[in-house]
């Protein structure tokens, strides 16, 4: 086995173990844009998991996602300068984060400018709300942090379907994919946040308001998705949104998420009525 095929394969594996629910919809994907995807979100989720780690301090967070971020502005992406910038902190970060250098690597060399850059952004934007401890104030808060951890998402994909397919979507609607899905989180794990010191929630909010907040930017979603024609692309942007209606329908009759069951039910459907 090649190094590329042997880097392919682990990068694969971790992808599974890291997000059973993304890795779904990839499988949906052909092989050139299965790899470009998988690797676009290996990357956003390295920056993700240094975000996340819970055994960091926050300026030291903050300073590796400001110093990553510069370092994916330029190419080729500079290993030694992100293993010294990942250094202190190497040992207790997960695989995909130490990795991400070879996810970059691993990303076709047409796409792999916008997928780095997506990333900084998105890295740049991490850093600053690790500085604010992440509380929003105003709606104006909340759109700019849900724009830099998930709307990044939905524009760096839309780079990747008209570099890939030819697919023309609208940046608009791609961020509002992006938070709608994030809107559908934060509402999840709202309990979990509290416990940490961290609130989401702009001042004067009830949940009510969040869950309009979620419904607003899915309707977004679905526009987006409506002017998708390409099946396989289709298909992977379908199935968390309807993943994500679902759980917002869930947590409104009480519930906490849906079922595994649900979830193959749910993909099965879309897989048989999807044209």
């Amino acid at each position: 086995m090649t190094d590329t095929k042997k880097m392919h394969k682990e990068a694969m594996a971790i992808l599974k173990a890291t997000s059973r629910t993304f890795f779904i919809p990839i499988t949906f994907l052909e092989k050139e844009m299965k790899t470009t995807v998988a690797m676009a979100y290996l990357c956003m989720r390295a920056i993700d998991e240094i975000e996340d780690h819970e055994e960091i301090e926050i300026e030291a967070k903050a300073k590796m996602l400001d110093e990553t971020a510069a370092l994916l502005l330029t190419a080729p992406f500079n290993k030694q300068a992100y293993a010294a910038v990942i250094a202190d902190y190497a040992d207790i970060l997960p695989e995909v984060t130490t990795r991400l250098p070879d996810w970059i690597e691993l990303t076709p060399e047409g796409i792999r400018k916008e997928v780095a850059e997506s990333t900084s952004e998105m890295a740049g934007g991490m850093a600053k709300w690790a500085r604010k401890n992440w509380i929003c104030k105003t709606k104006e808060d909340l759109d700019d942090y849900t724009y830099y951890v998930a709307g990044l998402v939905g524009v760096m994909l839309s780079h990747i379907w008209r570099w890939g397919a030819d697919i023309e979507t609208d940046r608009d609607l791609a961020i509002g994919y992006g938070r709608g899905l994030q809107a559908v989180n934060i509402l999840r794990n709202q309990d979990e946040d509290a416990e940490r010191g961290v609130n989401f929630m702009p001042e004067g909010w009830t949940r009510a308001d969040l869950f309009n907040y979620a419904e607003e930017n899915l309707a977004k979603a679905d526009a987006y998705n409506a002017s998708i024609k390409k099946r396989s692309i289709l298909m992977f942007c379908k199935i968390p949104l309807a993943l994500a209606h679902k759980t917002l329908e869930a947590m409104q009759k009480g519930y906490e998420k849906m079922s595994r069951q649900e979830v193959e039910a749910t993909v099965a459907q879309l897989d048989e009525t999807t044209k």
